[in-house]
């Protein structure tokens, strides 16, 4: 307060000049570096006034505020273009998953225009650098034994010939009987499903009823990794800002303990599994969709790696 009140006494002359980041803008030595992310958009909608405040607007105002302190500040956001919406957005329009995506992802940029939100950069999921570091990570991961294989119980629509992931399966939820659930999860009671658990399934695409096949899939062996997310969870509870829905969620799921997680889908829009034997399929966007933070930085500036790898900084 005393500092407020004393700049204020001495007027705008007497603030310190506003910091001018170099283009691109890198972590500078000595300086708070800030890196800031919104939750990226889904590319499949027109975004309207409540995407804005729910999504973009508070690391908006929170980008502005760090540029005010003069702290060395990157703002990178984009749309996140891979994953089943995608693919029935382009049935329901009768366009490609790409069509689609150029279309929507030039009306989201054009509305973050409009609205003046501050990012340094605004890219998209749907690019080389995406597909580079998702299989990186993927590669490290089944070097380092954090990957196994499994046959899983999967809906198959024989009209359309295809397995049924995720969103392309409607069907009445398990747990609470809501009639529109979707083949991932419910969107009234909030709980995980596998799409074989829906009762009444049925295909999005032609409203057939569906067949139980098995598949192999890809998972992340989480239970592996339990005993060092544990400490690293108590360090940063006891140390970060985590919400208390954040802690909440994060408890009840190591309490329950960690099951592992598929991470393909028997889809054809997504980033290439490269590994024999699974070669038809893609990821599961929710392990694809993450890494869209780096990538976008990866178009951004080829020295994205300062950013992402740079703790002391």
């Amino acid at each position: 307060i005393t500092a407020a009140a004393d700049a204020w006494a001495h007027g705008a002359a007497a603030l310190p000049k506003p910091w001018q980041p170099q283009k691109p803008v890198l972590p500078v030595e000595g300086m708070r570096n800030v890196l800031i992310t919104s939750a990226l958009p889904y590319v499949n909608n027109v975004p309207h006034l409540g995407n804005i405040i729910g999504c973009v607007l508070s690391a908006d105002t929170f980008a502005r505020y760090c540029r005010l302190r003069n702290w060395n500040t990157l703002y990178v956001c984009g749309t996140d273009e891979y994953g089943t919406a995608t693919e029935t957005k382009a049935v329901e329009e009768g366009l490609t998953p790409q069509e689609i995506c150029d279309k929507y992802h030039a009306i989201h940029a054009d509305i973050y225009r409009w609205f003046n939100i501050s990012f340094d950069y605004f890219g998209r999921t749907t690019t080389p650098y995406q597909t580079t570091i998702a299989q990186d990570i993927f590669q490290r991961l089944l070097a380092h034994g954090f990957l196994l294989q499994d046959t899983v119980e999967q809906l198959q629509c024989e009209e359309c010939q295809r397995f049924l992931a995720d969103r392309f399966v409607e069907g009445t939820c398990p747990f609470c009987s809501y009639q529109e659930a979707r083949g991932d999860q419910c969107d009234k009671c909030g709980k995980l499903i596998n799409a074989v658990e829906l009762k009444n399934p049925q295909c999005k695409l032609c409203k057939g009823i569906p067949v139980v096949k098995p598949t192999q899939h890809l998972f992340l062996d989480l239970p592996k990794l339990e005993e060092r997310l544990e400490p690293w969870l108590e360090q940063s509870w006891a140390t970060g800002v985590w919400t208390a829905n954040a802690r909440y969620i994060t408890r009840s799921w190591i309490r329950d303990g960690l099951k592992p997680r598929c991470i393909t889908r028997d889809l054809k829009w997504g980033t290439p599994v490269p590994f024999d034997g699974f070669r038809d399929k893609v990821f599961y966007v929710w392990f694809d969709a993450p890494i869209g933070y780096l990538s976008i930085t990866a178009n951004y500036t080829d020295h994205w790696e300062r950013w992402w790898k740079n703790p002391q900084q």
